[in-house]
C-alpha cells in the first residue's frame, strides 16, 4: 500500500499523518471492544483496580501533572496504536487512553451536570456509588470526541472505532434532579449520543460503538425505556454503529450468568452490530439465531485471568459460532475490560486473538 506521511504538532504531541486510505478488511477482522491498558506512568493503575469504575471526575487517577495530561494521554495513545498494529489488528480504537472509565468521560462533559454536587446511585452490584447529578437540561454543548478521533484517524492507515456511552446507561449511572422520571433523562441523554455520534462520523470514525452495559443489568427498566432510548440515540445517523452489551469488567465481577438477560431486543435496533462477551461466561451461542441480521462483535478473549490463550483455543471459541452465523458477519474480539490487564498480558492476548484469525481464515 502506498502512503505518505506528514508531521505536525497537536496539544505538544507529535502527531504523523497517514495519507493512504484505509486498510480494507478481511474476513474475520480482529478489535478491541473499546479499552486498551493505560500505561503505569500516565495512571494508578492500583487505585483504578481498587474502586468501582468512577462515574464523575477522577483526576486523582492520572500520575501526570495537569498541565502535562494531554500530552501525556496523547503519547499512551501513539503507544495503543502501535501496540495494536504489531499485534495485527484489523480495527483500532484509540484505546480510551484519555478516560477514567468508558462513561464518565462524555457524561461528565454535558451542561445540566452539577459536577461540584454529585449525586448517588447502585451500581449494578447494588453499592452506592457518586454519580453525575442531573440539575437541568441535559445539553451537548460541543463535541466530547471529535479531537479524539481526528487523533486516532491521523495516526493510522487502519479502520478506527470510537465509542460513546449509550443514554440508558449514562440514566442508571446518574441522580435525576430535573426530569420527571429517568425515561425523560434517558431521551435527553439521547439527544446528546446522536449528535456526538454524528460528529464522529463526519470527524472520520468508520463504526461508532454505543455501550450499553446497564442493559444487561436492569433488562426490566430496558425493556419499559432504554431501547426506546437507544432509537432515539442512532435516528438519522449514516454511518456504521454497533451497540455493547456486556456482564461488566471481569477484574470487578468475577460471577457470569450463562446467558443474556437483554440481548434478543436488540434484533430490531437500528444499530449495525451487536458486541457481546462470550469467553469467560462461556455463553450459549444459539442467542445468535436472534441476531441474524446483524454482525456480531464476538468477545472470544477472557480477560479474568492474566494468562495467555493460545491462537488455537480462541479459534475454537470462535467456531462454536459458525452453526449460528456465518463467518462473514462476524468481527473477533476480546471481552471488555482490557485496561484492567497488564501490559504485557494484553498484547499477548490481543496477538492470541490476530494468530486465531489466521487460521480459521486459513480454514475458510
Amino acid at each position: 500500500m502506498q502512503s505518505t506521511a506528514s508531521s505536525s504538532s497537536s496539544g505538544g504531541s507529535r502527531v504523523t499523518r497517514v495519507t493512504a486510505t484505509s486498510t480494507p478488511l478481511p474476513i474475520l477482522p480482529t478489535s478491541l471492544v473499546g479499552s486498551y491498558a493505560q500505561p503505569d506512568w500516565l495512571i494508578d493503575r492500583a487505585k483504578l483496580a481498587g474502586r468501582f469504575p468512577p462515574r464523575v471526575r477522577a483526576r486523582e487517577l492520572w500520575r501526570v501533572q495537569p498541565e502535562y495530561l494531554a500530552q501525556a494521554q496523547d503519547d499512551a495513545t501513539l503507544l495503543a496504536i502501535r501496540a495494536r498494529e504489531a499485534a495485527g489488528l484489523d480495527i483500532l480504537t484509540d484505546g480510551e487512553m484519555r478516560r477514567e472509565s468508558y462513561s464518565n468521560h462524555f457524561a461528565t462533559a454535558l451542561e445540566g451536570i452539577d459536577l461540584d454536587n454529585p449525586g448517588t446511585a447502585l451500581d449494578r452490584s447494588g453499592h452506592p456509588n457518586p454519580v453525575p447529578r442531573i440539575a437541568g437540561p441535559i445539553v451537548r454543548s460541543h463535541p466530547v470526541g471529535v479531537r479524539d478521533v481526528e487523533f486516532l484517524k491521523a495516526n493510522t492507515d487502519h479502520l478506527v472505532k470510537m465509542t460513546v456511552p449509550g443514554p440508558f446507561t449514562m440514566s442508571q449511572q446518574a441522580q435525576n434532579d430535573h426530569y420527571p422520571d429517568l425515561a425523560s433523562a434517558a431521551l435527553a441523554y439521547a439527544a446528546a449520543v446522536n449528535a456526538e455520534i454524528k460528529d464522529l462520523h463526519a470527524a472520520g470514525a468508520d463504526l461508532v460503538q454505543i455501550d450499553e452495559p446497564y442493559m444487561q443489568a436492569r433488562p426490566e427498566a430496558a425493556r419499559e425505556y432504554g431501547l426506546t432510548a437507544l432509537n432515539a440515540a442512532l435516528d438519522g445517523v449514516t454511518g456504521t454503529t454497533a451497540v455493547h452489551i456486556c456482564f461488566g469488567y471481569a477484574a470487578i465481577i468475577h460471577e457470569r450468568p450463562e446467558g443474556y438477560s437483554f440481548l434478543p431486543e436488540l434484533a430490531g435496533c437500528p444499530a449495525d452490530q451487536i458486541s457481546i462477551e462470550t469467553a469467560q461466561s462461556g455463553l450459549d451461542l444459539g442467542v445468535l439465531t436472534d441476531l441474524s441480521e446483524k454482525t456480531v462483535i464476538l468477545g472470544v478473549i477472557d480477560l479474568s485471568d492474566h494468562e495467555v490463550e493460545s491462537a488455537e483455543l480462541v479459534a475454537d471459541r470462535v467456531r462454536r459460532a459458525f452453526a449460528y452465523t456465518s463467518p462473514d458477519r462476524i468481527t473477533i474480539a476480546t471481552d471488555c475490560g482490557m485496561k484492567y490487564l497488564p501490559r504485557a498480558s494484553a498484547e499477548g492476548k490481543m496477538r492470541a486473538m490476530a494468530g486465531a484469525a489466521s487460521i480459521l481464515r486459513a480454514e475458510l
